[in-house]
């Protein structure tokens, strides 16, 4: 039986419109063209994975002055942190019973400013922070070009950190497989993860709400980098659900641990 707890982290919730996560989910028609929008509310959250190897961090979240100027204000207005204020990493972390000495190593997911924002902490510090090759490179490229996704702040990640660089998959721990699930970024990381609940399968923000993976409803275009690695990362991780028996997280749902068997 594996020796490893898995504990969500609360870091807040973003407000957006529901159109973002699910494309079409509200559409005008010939009988209905003028339907109400649904703005709704999206969690954000990371999870510690305490294991007898190690206690992983996965994710940092957003930066605490998100709705202070430090996003880009046109990201801001699309999805508005608006309680990252009330959201350190160290405090919340601290709520859940841990502090950041505790964390032996941070997989970042993928790089975006609802991800990255609280890497800051671990600056100067010799704390691995693993990351998909391809994350890395697209990240720099949409920070410093006009190209690639605006998604990114510089900020976040342009910090001496002690990158460890995963160039396809990795057993990260026994029982802990990286996963990269191209689709939504070129070098989104998942995971699978033997836990004292059973096998535990981290979809992140291949599918930004349930809606994405149970009905295979697409996410919109702005949250797509390529809709066919997209698809084809979902049916991976469908197959390893159905072999192992598999919960899933997903990356904003808002009901996401309720039931699932984890903390």
């Amino acid at each position: 039986m594996s020796e490893t707890t898995v504990h969500a982290i609360d870091r807040g919730h973003i407000e957006a419109d529901l159109n973002f996560a699910v494309d079409g989910s509200v559409a005008a028609t010939h009988s209905d063209p003028d339907p109400d929008l649904e703005y709704v509310d999206f969690a954000v959250w990371n999870l510690v994975i305490d294991g007898p190897e190690a206690t992983v961090l996965w994710d940092t979240g957003s930066h605490p002055e998100a709705g202070a100027g430090y996003w880009p204000a046109p990201l801001y207005e699309a999805f508005a942190h608006v309680d990252a204020d009330e959201h350190d990493l160290e405090a919340d972390l601290d709520d859940a019973g841990f502090d950041l000495v505790d964390i032996d190593a941070v997989v970042q997911s993928h790089l975006h400013l609802d991800h990255a924002g609280g890497l800051y902490h671990f600056e100067g510090t010799d704390t691995p922070v693993y990351v998909h090759e391809q994350e890395v490179k697209f990240a720099y490229y949409s920070a410093n070009t006009p190209e690639g996704s605006i998604a990114y702040v510089p900020d976040d990640f342009d910090r001496d950190l002690d990158w460890e660089v995963v160039h396809d998959e990795r057993q990260l721990a026994e029982g802990f497989e990286l996963l990269h699930l191209p689709g939504h970024t070129p070098g989104l990381l998942g995971a699978l993860i033997e836990t004292d609940d059973g096998p535990l399968l981290v979809a992140g923000d291949e599918c930004f709400v349930e809606a994405n993976y149970r009905e295979e409803q697409p996410m919109g275009a702005s949250l797509t980098w390529d809709s066919r690695a997209w698809r084809e990362s979902l049916h991976r991780l469908k197959d390893l659900e159905r072999r192992h028996g598999a919960g899933v997280i997903f990356g904003h749902e808002p009901d996401q641990f309720e039931g699932s068997g984890h903390e």
